[in-house]
């Protein structure tokens, strides 16, 4: 008898892995083959699921933002001004190991959205995202001002994106309590 085979997830699994290995290996090195291997598949395995390396690129991309999205969705549920843009922020900064990993792979799809217009749709489609609930959260402060509410979102997606390449690139590095800390004076000047 046949195996049967849960194609959707094996399709999670293969992205998971990706974005592993992208954060291990670096965008560059990515091969089917190598990917293959790393994911513990037989050369090949990936092709019906993948025909191409930018299809799993593709996907890969939108698995991230969607696993972020849904950290969002579930650490803001209820919240609102502050609370929610905290919570907001937890999920996106580089916190611990996996969050650092996740924003290595976004800055290597940065590179390559530079020259591929479906994914640089993609990210901008998330940004907008996120520009839109900050918008919503920051109108949601008592006493802040409503000129202030473009320049202080603009000013926490620098901040989130900054720590992203901070986390990654930066020789120094910056620990939990800098990011959170640093977060924690952004806050505190929308008041």
């Amino acid at each position: 008898m046949p195996k049967i085979v849960d194609h959707e997830q094996r399709r999670l699994e293969i992205m998971e892995a990706t974005w592993k290995f992208i954060a291990r290996h670096g965008f560059e090195k990515l091969n089917l083959r190598d990917l293959a291997a790393s994911a513990g598949y037989a050369n090949g395995a990936l092709k019906p699921y993948f025909p191409t390396r930018n299809s799993i690129l593709m996907a890969t991309f939108k698995y991230v933002v969607d696993s972020t999205e849904a950290r969002i969705a579930r650490g803001t549920v209820g919240l609102q001004g502050l609370a929610a843009i905290r919570a907001f922020a937890y999920e996106v900064l580089p916190l611990d190991d996996d969050l650092r990993d996740e924003a290595c792979v976004v800055i290597h799809f940065w590179h390559v959205a530079l020259e591929d217009p479906l994914m640089a749709r993609q990210h901008a489609s998330a940004m907008d995202e996120w520009r839109s609930k900050l918008e919503l959260w920051l109108a949601q402060i008592p006493g802040i001002e409503p000129s202030r509410i473009i320049l202080a979102r603009d000013a926490l997606m620098s901040y989130l994106l900054g720590a992203q390449i901070s986390a990654t690139l930066d020789h120094v590095g910056q620990s939990r309590a800098e990011f959170l800390s640093q977060l924690e004076y952004l806050l505190e000047s929308l008041h």
